[in-house]
C-alpha cells in the first residue's frame, strides 16, 4: 500500500523519467541504426554534445502536448496525434538548434528523421501496451459475469464495449453486437461478432444464455427504441439503454448505461430553446407558479431558476408537495429569493394580498384539476377550480399590471367531448377575451399528456405490474400524444417569450402512441412478457375519452413561430360580452350543484360565436 502511494505521488516525475528514457533510447537506436549497428567514437562525441539539445527540446514540447498528464491505460487515437505533432515539432527544433549552434558537420541527417520516428513508435507503444496488458490480463474475480448484447454497433456501441472490457467493476462479458445494417452482418468488431439484427434478438438471447440488453444506439427515434424493446420481451433479461449524446452534453445524465426511463420510449431530442429571449422576461422579475407542486409546476420552477428570477413564489393548495420542492430548489439555488404560498386560486381574498404584496411580474399558471374520468362525475369541482379559478388569476393579473401571464392548458380543450376539456377550452376563451383589454400579454400553452406525470398511464402501469396484473386499457386501439415534462416546460419557457396577447400557442407532440405499445414496452422492461406473464384487461373507453387525441380546433389553422416547435391556433372570434354572461349564470348555476345542468351549461358556453 506505501509503494502504490509514493507511486502516486511522485507519478508525474516518473512519468517524466520514463519519457527521458525512451528519448534516449531512439536517439541511440537512430545512430545505430544509421551505422550499422557500430557507432565509432568520433560519433560518440557528436551524439553527447548535442544531446542536451535534444532533450531539453523535447521535454518542453512533450510537456507542451500534454504527454505527461495522460492515463496510458486509456491510450486512443488521439494520443497518437498529439504524439506525432510533438516528435515532429521537437525533431524540427533540434534540427534548428543543432544547425544553429553547432552546425551539422559530422552529423548524419537521416537521424533527424530516424530519430522522429523511433520516439514516436516508442513513445506510443508504451502506452498501447500497458493498455494491452490491462484489458488482458485483468485479476480474476470470483463474482458471476453477466453476459451482455449490444444493439447498435456504431460509436456509442462500441464506447459500452470498450468501458465493458476496460472495467472490471462492471461484472460483464460481452458476448457480441445486433445491427439491422446488412452491410455489417458477420463483421467483427474488436473481435466480437454483429451476430444478427432486431428480429434476430430472441434466439441469441436464448443461444448465448444472455443476462443483459444495452440499447446503444442514441440517435434512434422513438418508434425505433420502442421497436427494439418490443423484440426484447424476455423473461428474466434485463433492458438498459446508453443516453443520447445531447442530454450527457446538457449534463442532464451521467454517462453511463441506465434503466430505460418512460421518456426514453419517446426518442425525442432535447428542444432547443432561445436562452437570451427567455432570459429578456424572467432575469430579475418576480416569478408567480400556481400548482407549483405538481409535475408541470414543479419543473416550471426548476427551469425558471435557471435563469435567475429577482422572487420566485410557489402557489399551491398541496402543502407537503411545494414542501418538499422549496427545500430542493432552496439546496440547489439558493441565492434566490423562494416564498411558498399555500393557498388556493378560488380565494379571491387570498390572491388580492398575493398580487398587492408580492407584485409578481410574470404568471405561470398550471393549477389545475386535470383527471378526465374524475372530473366527468365532479362538473362543479371542475367549474370551480379550472374555469373560475383561472378567471381569478386572469382577473387579478390584469388588475395588478402583470406583464405576462402564461395559462397551461391542454390538448383536451380541443373539441372537447368531456368536462376536464370544456372547463380548459372556456378557460382559454375567458383569457383571450381578455386579452384585447388588457396590457397585460395573455396566452395559452397547448400540449398533450406528459409522460411519467403523477397522473399519466405509466405511473399507473407500473404499480400494475409490480402487483403482478392485470394491465388495464380502455380500448387496443387508443392513441394519445406524449411529451416529456423537460421538453414541455423548456417549451412553455419560449413560448412565454413570442407571446404578444390573446395566442393559443401549440406544442409539436410528433406522433400519437399507441397506450397498448405504452404497456407492451413497460412490461419488456420488467423482464416479463406482455398477455404470458402479465395479463392485459381492456375495460372500454370512460366517459369523455376519445380513440383519438386533437390539438387544433376544427375551425383553426395554426402558423409558425419563429420556433420550429411552436404554433399559433388562430381561432373565429367569439361574443366575449356574452362569454362573461354565460360564465355568470354558470357561476349561479354551480351554487345549486346540479351535475347535469352545470354540462348543459358548459356545452352552451363552449359554442359561444
Amino acid at each position: 500500500m506505501e509503494t502504490k502511494s509514493l507511486l502516486l505521488k511522485y507519478r508525474r516525475p516518473l512519468i517524466i523519467l520514463a519519457h527521458l528514457a525512451l528519448i534516449l533510447a531512439a536517439y541511440v537506436l537512430a545512430f545505430l541504426l544509421r551505422l550499422d549497428f557500430r557507432i565509432p567514437a568520433d560519433y560518440w562525441r557528436v551524439m553527447l554534445r548535442n544531446l542536451p539539445i535534444l532533450i531539453v527540446i523535447k521535454l518542453v514540447l512533450f510537456g507542451y502536448y500534454g504527454l505527461f498528464s495522460g492515463l496510458w491505460r486509456y491510450a486512443s487515437v488521439d494520443d497518437i496525434w498529439r504524439i506525432i505533432k510533438a516528435n515532429f515539432f521537437s525533431s524540427l527544433g533540434f534540427m534548428t538548434g543543432v544547425t544553429l549552434i553547432f552546425n551539422t558537420t559530422g552529423f548524419p541527417r537521416s537521424i533527424f528523421l530516424l530519430d522522429s520516428i523511433l520516439c514516436a513508435c516508442l513513445v506510443a507503444g508504451v502506452r498501447f501496451v500497458t493498455r494491452l496488458l490491462r484489458e488482458k490480463f485483468k485479476p480474476a474475480i470470483d463474482i458471476k459475469q453477466r453476459r451482455l448484447l449490444i444493439v447498435g454497433a456504431g460509436e456509442a456501441g462500441v464506447t459500452v464495449l470498450r468501458e465493458a472490457r476496460a472495467n472490471p467493476r462492471m461484472h460483464v462479458e460481452v458476448v457480441g453486437f445486433i445491427d439491422d445494417s446488412p452491410s455489417k452482418k458477420n463483421l467483427r468488431i474488436q473481435g466480437y461478432k454483429i451476430l444478427g439484427g432486431r428480429f434476430d434478438i430472441p434466439r441469441i438471447v436464448k443461444q448465448h444464455l444472455v443476462d443483459e440488453i444495452i440499447i446503444a444506439i442514441p440517435s434512434a427515434s422513438g418508434e425505433v427504441i420502442r421497436d427494439v424493446i418490443s423484440h426484447c420481451q424476455i423473461p428474466e433479461v434485463k433492458i438498459k439503454i446508453l443516453p443520447g449524446l445531447h442530454k450527457i452534453f446538457n449534463g442532464e445524465i451521467e454517462i453511463k448505461p441506465r434503466e430505460v426511463k418512460p421518456e426514453d420510449l419517446l426518442g425525442r431530442e432535447t428542444v432547443k430553446i432561445n436562452e437570451r429571449e427567455i432570459g429578456g422576461y424572467l432575469k430579475n422579475k418576480v416569478v408567480l407558479v400556481t400548482g407549483a407542486g405538481g409535475t408541470i409546476g414543479s419543473e416550471l420552477c426548476r427551469q425558471i431558476c435557471r435563469f435567475h428570477p429577482k422572487q420566485l413564489i410557489l402557489f399551491d393548495h398541496n402543502e407537503n408537495d411545494v414542501y418538499f420542492l422549496t427545500v430542493e430548489l432552496q439546496a440547489q439555488f439558493g441565492v434566490i429569493d423562494i416564498k411558498t404560498i399555500i393557498g388556493d386560486i378560488k380565494d379571491i381574498v387570498m390572491l388580492k394580498d398575493l398580487f398587492s404584496r408580492y407584485r409578481p411580474e410574470v404568471v405561470f399558471h398550471a393549477a389545475a384539476h386535470k383527471h378526465v374520468p374524475l372530473m366527468e362525475f365532479n362538473p362543479v369541482a371542475a367549474v370551480k377550480n379550472n374555469i373560475l379559478g383561472t378567471r381569478n388569476m386572469i382577473y387579478a393579473s390584469h388588475h395588478y399590471k402583470v406583464d405576462r401571464f402564461v395559462l397551461i392548458s391542454s390538448d383536451k380543450a380541443v373539441n372537447p367531448m368531456n368536462v376536464m376539456g370544456m372547463s380548459k377550452r372556456i378557460s382559454e376563451m375567458i383569457l383571450q377575451a381578455k386579452a384585447p383589454q388588457s396590457k397585460t400579454k395573455f396566452m395559452a400553452v397547448r400540449f398533450g399528456n406528459v409522460i411519467g406525470s403523477a397522473g399519466s398511464v405509466v405511473p399507473l402501469f407500473k404499480r400494475q405490474i409490480e402487483a403482478g396484473g392485470p394491465i388495464t386499457i380502455t380500448h387496443p386501439d387508443v392513441k394519445r400524444y406524449f411529451m416529456s415534462v423537460q421538453e414541455a416546460v423548456s417549451l412553455v419557457l419560449q413560448a412565454g417569450a413570442l407571446g404578444k396577447g390573446g395566442e393559443i400557442f401549440i406544442l409539436d407532440m410528433g406522433q400519437q402512441i399507441k397506450i397498448t405499445d405504452i404497456a407492451s414496452n413497460l412490461v419488456a422492461l420488467s423482464g416479463m412478457k406482455m398477455f404470458k406473464d402479465i395479463q392485459v384487461k381492456f375495460i372500454g373507453l370512460r366517459p369523455g375519452e376519445k380513440m383519438f387525441e386533437e390539438l387544433l380546433l376544427d375551425n383553426e389553422k395554426d402558423r409558425v413561430t419563429r420556433h420550429e416547435k411552436i404554433f399559433i391556433s388562430k381561432t373565429e372570434e367569439f361574443d366575449s360580452i356574452k362569454l362573461r354572461r354565460q360564465v355568470r349564470e354558470l357561476t349561479t348555476i354551480i351554487h345549486w350543484e346540479k351535475n347535469g345542468k352545470v354540462v348543459e351549461k358548459l356545452k352552451d358556453i363552449i359554442a359561444v360565436r
